[in-house]
């Protein structure tokens, strides 16, 4: 995976030698896996079920006991909690994540261990990241903290390939991946001097939510995260996300999220509060995982409604709500789209006609002006 000019990281033939592209099993494997092709919404045995967020066991809001991991958890630090007991109890050998590059201003997949390098990977990276690119994702004893589509990826690659354990899988709601060109000119905004020497580039977390903040050697400099998500960030993700139908992690065996307090009208508040996560327990592996660390004390928490957690979370359902209309209008516009299945599109999309026909007349006029570009 390497970085395009368009500030996303996308797939490259190697250089010399045999490439994974001229194996036709290799290409048929790929195919069978890719999230940009198709996904589906997986049916475990016994989960209830919710039209916004999918297959579920159980519906929590916890939040890690250590304060320093809550305080630089991008929420209440559930997944660097988790992260940190797995590893130091033995129960895993690693977990594969994502986190700072050397290169601060990049985003890089990095292998947990212990507490020590939880921390260091605490708090979101709304950047390009290729979590799978680690030759470990797959080795016994791993678990892995990815997007949704890597999530998605990486258990139909476990089911498909002979002998292959599934390793545990934690993920997190996904708004979608901005460029890395929107991180290079907020981290430039924000330096006093543009020849400044850029030392840590953090997107939350230290507070919940946290803000965008770049560290030099005159200190750190900040912007809020209505701002720096909002109005710098989000705005430049790329189309695969504005069309997921898989923001909310269903492949994986447990999915956290900010559990937001929210206003009148039912949008999240952003001030600056102790973090709290919700978490979605999808998979028996991820209740028995979630059990035992509430038990050894790691998280406290309590279990709620998963109809609180979509309250919470208007983004992720307003989505699903209008995806099927986004992708009929995408499609008469001639767009190739992925294959979603198993997901209820189209029953969301029919319980409100009027919104689902703007939603497709807009898909539909700005995918014939991106092909006329």
């Amino acid at each position: 995976m390497a970085l395009a000019r368009d500030g996303f990281l996308r797939p490259v033939r190697r250089d010399g030698g045999a490439s994974p592209v001229d194996d036709d099993a290799a290409v048929r494997e790929f195919a069978a896996v890719c999230p940009g092709r198709a996904v589906s919404s997986p049916r475990p045995e016994g989960a209830e079920r919710h039209p916004q967020l999918g297959s579920y066991l159980e519906a929590w809001a916890v939040h890690a006991t250590d304060p320093e991991q809550r305080h630089r958890g991008a929420s209440g630090g559930a997944l660097t909690a988790l992260s940190a007991w797995l590893t130091t109890t033995g129960r895993v050998n690693r977990v594969v994540g994502a986190g700072p590059a050397p290169a601060p201003r990049r985003t890089v997949s990095v292998t947990i261990t212990d507490r020590e390098s939880a921390l260091a990977a605490a708090g979101s990276r709304y950047a390009p990241v290729a979590t799978l690119a680690d030759p470990q994702v797959l080795a016994a004893g791993t678990a892995v903290v990815a997007k949704p589509c890597e999530a998605s990826a990486l258990s139909r690659l476990a089911e498909i390939r002979n002998g292959v354990e599934r390793p545990i899988i934690l993920s997190f709601f996904c708004a979608g991946t901005p460029s890395q060109g929107a991180t290079d000119d907020l981290v430039d905004e924000l330096l006093p001097e543009p020849d400044d020497e850029v030392l840590s580039v953090r997107y939350r977390g230290c507070g919940w939510p946290g803000d965008f903040t770049v560290g030099t050697a005159t200190g750190e400099h900040r912007m809020d995260y209505r701002r720096s998500w909002g109005d710098r960030l989000g705005p430049t993700m790329q189309w695969r996300c504005k069309i997921c139908a898989d923001g909310v992690g269903e492949s994986a065996d447990l999915v956290a999220c900010d559990y937001w307090e929210v206003d009148a009208q039912g949008y999240p508040v952003f001030e600056e509060g102790d973090g709290r996560s919700g978490l979605l327990v999808r998979t028996e592996r991820g209740r028995e995982i979630l059990h035992a660390a509430l038990d050894a004390g790691v998280l406290r928490g309590e279990p709620l409604e998963a109809g609180r957690i979509a309250a919470v979370q208007p983004g992720q359902t307003w989505r699903r709500d209008n995806l099927g209309a986004r992708l009929l209008g995408a499609r008469l516009a001639g767009v190739r789209v992925p294959a979603y299945r198993g997901f209820p599109l189209l029953r969301l999309a029919l319980r409100r006609p009027r919104q689902s026909f703007r939603a497709a007349k807009g898909a539909w006029r700005r995918a014939r002006a991106a092909r006329q570009r």
